[in-house]
């Protein structure tokens, strides 16, 4: 089933949808279901190999485990993408993730970057996701690995911190009275400025201007030595103009530093700068050439 509908997605999309593998963050979700949460990265692991033979197999599959049966499984559609759809596997802190992702030649997307668990254990997820694609015969790729991280940006930090203090309560509730996911800012305090500070100093979050999410994104280059894409986690730390704002300001401002789209401009200006004086010179003499050869016409 599940194989089917991305395979359908990826048609609908010509091939620009992504398939997103995880077991699960959140135990309310195990609970509704049955399932026992230490079962949950072992069925991963199964469920994933079932899907991958699917989308690269022409053959029938069949599978058996103590939890489903696949008997002569076959996809009526194959997919849009060949040879087959990109697939990347979620971590967060524990090696699972990196694990499953090179075991099955995926990307791999590590949803704790920024948190001091995660930030840590980098290296070795790219350790292990390298080996684990080795021991299996897959070949993966740094370009393939993306980071996550929360920002919200303006044109000052001071303005920044005043927007957060618009959703920050709601989000620091959420993750620590209903998910229950040791995300939210480490303090006693009950002060949204000082949630919003704890956050920005343990290096969680980027809560600032441009430069400041420069500052986070090269820190993280540094820790990973290169990794692919960097995504912002959506939040709703601030209200839709300020939100629409931080997009815009990361888009113009701080992306193109490291897409290398603003290269050529930035070039283009330091050396017009730089020779300011001999370039206006000529030009002025041009121009006062030109006057005097009119007037002696």
């Amino acid at each position: 089933m599940v194989a089917n509908r991305i395979v359908q997605l990826d048609h609908m999309t010509r091939g620009r949808v992504m398939f997103g593998v995880g077991p699960g963050a959140l135990p309310s979700d195990a609970f509704m279901m049955g399932i026992d949460p230490a079962t949950q990265r072992r069925r991963m692991e199964e469920s994933l190999e079932a899907i991958t033979a699917l989308l690269r197999a022409e053959e029938p599959v069949s599978r058996e485990t103590d939890w489903f049966t696949l008997r002569d499984g076959r996809l009526h559609l194959l997919p849009y993408s060949w040879p087959s759809l990109e697939i990347a596997v979620a971590a967060q802190v524990s090696p699972a993730g990196p694990r499953t992702a090179g075991r099955f030649g995926a990307g791999l997307l590590s949803l704790g970057a920024t948190s001091m668990g995660g930030f840590d254990v980098l290296g070795q997820q790219r350790e292990v996701w390298f080996e684990a694609a080795e021991a299996s015969g897959h070949s993966v790729d740094r370009a393939d690995w993306r980071l996550v991280g929360p920002m919200h940006v303006a044109e000052t930090r001071e303005q920044a911190f005043k927007d957060v203090q618009y959703g920050l309560p709601a989000w620091v509730d959420y993750f620590r009275n209903v998910v229950v996911l040791p995300i939210g800012p480490v303090t006693e305090s009950e002060d949204p400025e000082v949630w919003a500070q704890v956050l920005v100093e343990s290096g969680f979050a980027v809560i600032g201007d441009p430069d400041d999410a420069v500052a986070q994104i090269e820190r993280l280059e540094k820790q990973t030595g290169g990794f692919g894409t960097f995504l912002t986690m959506h939040n709703e730390w601030a209200d839709r103009d300020a939100m629409r704002r931080s997009y815009e300001l990361l888009a113009k401002e701080v992306f193109p530093r490291f897409q290398g789209s603003t290269r050529g401009t930035q070039g283009s200006m330091a050396w017009c700068r730089a020779d300011r004086p001999t370039l206006l010179g000529s030009a002025r003499d041009a121009v006062v050439a030109e006057i005097k050869a009119h007037r002696n016409r």
